[in-house]
Order: C-alpha cells, then sequence, then structure tokens
C-alpha cells in the first residue's frame, strides 16, 4: 500500500465518522499537520503514528511480510 492509498483510507473513515482533522489530531495525540501530511499523502508516519490513528478510527493494523522470491 502507497502513502497516498493510506492517507485516502483515513481520510474517508475520518469523514464517515463525521470527524473534522482537528478532532481526530486531538483524539489521537497527533498535530493536525501529521493527519493533513498523511492524508495528503506526502507524510512519512512512524508506524505508532499511524496506530494511534487507526486506533481511533477504530481501524486495524495488519502487516504482511512479502516472502522472497
Amino acid at each position: 500500500m502507497t502513502s497516498s492509498e493510506l492517507g485516502k483510507i483515513i481520510r474517508f473513515r475520518r469523514e464517515f465518522l463525521h470527524l473534522k482533522q482537528s478532532d481526530l489530531a486531538e483524539m489521537s495525540g497527533v498535530t493536525i499537520k501529521t493527519i493533513h501530511l498523511i492524508e495528503s499523502g506526502t507524510g512519512n508516519p512512524s508506524f505508532e503514528t499511524i496506530e494511534k490513528i487507526a486506533d481511533v478510527l477504530g481501524m486495524e493494523l495488519l502487516l504482511q511480510v512479502k516472502q522472497p522470491k
């Protein structure tokens, strides 16, 4: 998944829950600038940051490790 795809998913879920970026920032403990950068696909958030946001949005993170060819 690209950072742009991740941003679109987060933005869609936030809007579905009728939350503003500022609401999500406050609830997750992440800055509003970070939320904006993630949603626009230009941020490079840590796993911990994505985990905080996903928790507030009621989402679950799954990590898949690719098998070597």
